[in-house]
């Protein structure tokens, strides 16, 4: 799935029941198969979406043999739809207790109290450490991380057959390849008009020493500590005006323009995701996967979303849900599965190492994954989305002023949007 400000674009719910035994039905249906029990010690109902729902089947059968306790799979379109069904039915009895979902729905799941605390034990060290700070509001643990997905670069190798050390030094690299004609653009990220893309250009922000949040102590984002506007931002921003001028970033690249002319041969780098992938083995490009180069005096980290699994604050038998959750969808063997069915390195370290070996595509893009940030799930994002996306993009179509200003007022306008 692309993921950028606005991947949560609405879609319709579904609404078809795959129940995987014939005996027992949920008491209190909500006509669309998401009942809570009545029965605590008979069933479990989960939400999941179609890409995962035949391997949810084989785990939900495994579950039932061992422990006794049906386990319903409702099949419901993953997005807004979903989330939102999820927060209106559980307080009144009738939500699943369980529902697949991603961690950038955990701030709003957390504030209406609709999702329970997770117990992981001893398995908690078997996942990713940036899995499960995903997973994790305020330093509680509320989802079971199962899929990583991120941005890296992605070189042609027919025309680099290396990579830079650094940002800088691949600008300079791809301009080479562009004057010499064997391509039209030095690098490739992807933008908008409006709204830029501060999704893609994250690593590099954060490279300079302007990360959006800092951390506190339990490891979560701290929204009183605004870093976007430190000191590197202002060294972003006035890179964000070069660029712009010298052509390296184009607003009216978007994300589809860059995937196809990176597809048609047209530039030696991109920073991409995996959902771009399948247009470039259709195109017969030879790629390469790798870090992406660091721009200023720290590491890029790029942004990370996790998809997992929630367990309803409402659940007539939390106990199994978590049993479910914790021990069958997070063991080795279910995380291979689902990483089968949606192709995403798994969060669980043993199940990703077994992944990458099978997959070096699905490894190299884990593996940049592994050094990311979780991209924020905290309801302050809320004001920051905005203000970010324009004003990079006036920045890079030169018609912000000042650089530094320009960076200054809109961090000065996140705070006070912060600050209410």
């Amino acid at each position: 799935m692309k993921v950028n400000r606005r991947t949560a674009a609405a879609i319709t719910a579904g609404g078809v029941i795959l129940a995987t035994t014939l005996a027992g039905c949920s008491a209190g249906d909500n006509g669309n198969g998401g009942g809570a029990q009545t029965d605590a010690s008979s069933s479990l109902t989960v939400w999941v979406d179609a890409n995962r729902i035949e391997e949810m089947q084989e785990i939900a059968a495994k579950f039932e043999e061992d422990k006794g306790i049906e386990v319903e799979l409702v099949e419901k379109e993953y997005g807004d739809v979903m989330r939102n069904d999820f927060i209106q039915q559980v307080p009144t009895g009738e939500g699943p207790d369980v529902m697949v979902g991603g961690h950038d729905w955990l701030g709003q799941l957390v504030q209406n109290g609709v999702v329970a605390p997770l117990e992981l034990g001893d398995t908690v060290d078997d996942f990713s450490e940036v899995g499960l700070r995903a997973m994790s509001y305020e330093g509680v643990t509320y989802g079971l991380p199962v899929s990583l997905e991120n941005i890296a670069l992605v070189r042609n190798t027919a025309l680099a057959d290396s990579t830079p050390a650094s940002w800088d030094e691949l600008i300079a690299a791809g301009q080479a390849v562009v004057a010499s004609g064997a391509a039209q653009y030095p690098v490739l990220v992807q933008s908008d008009p409006v709204d830029s893309d501060p999704y893609h250009l994250y690593p590099i922000q954060a490279s300079y020493g302007a990360p959006l949040f800092g951390i506190s102590e339990d490891g979560s984002y701290d929204p009183d500590q605004l870093l976007i506007g430190a000191e590197g931002g202002n060294d972003f921003a006035a890179k964000l005006v070069e660029w712009g001028a010298n052509g390296v970033i184009n607003t009216s690249i978007t994300g589809d323009i860059a995937r196809d002319e990176f597809a048609a041969g047209k530039s030696p780098y991109m920073l991409s995701g995996p959902w771009n992938l399948p247009a470039f083995q259709e195109a017969g490009i030879d790629y390469a996967i790798e870090a992406i180069p660091q721009a200023g005096p720290e590491a890029p980290t790029p942004f990370v979303g996790v998809q997992g699994f929630f367990v309803s604050s409402e659940s007539d038998n939390a106990l199994a849900a978590n049993e479910f959750v914790v021990n069958y969808l997070g063991s080795e063997e279910a995380q291979l599965a689902l990483y089968e069915a949606g192709g995403r390195p798994p969060a669980r370290i043993s199940a990703f190492e077994i992944a990458a070996a099978d997959n070096p595509d699905v490894g190299a893009f884990g593996e940049v994954g592994l050094t990311g940030v979780p991209m924020p799930a905290i309801p302050e994002m809320g004001a920051v989305w905005d203000n970010w996306g324009s004003t990079q993009s006036a920045l890079v179509n030169g018609t912000a002023g000042d650089p530094t200003e320009a960076w200054q007022a809109m961090a000065g306008r996140i705070q006070a949007a912060i600050d209410g």
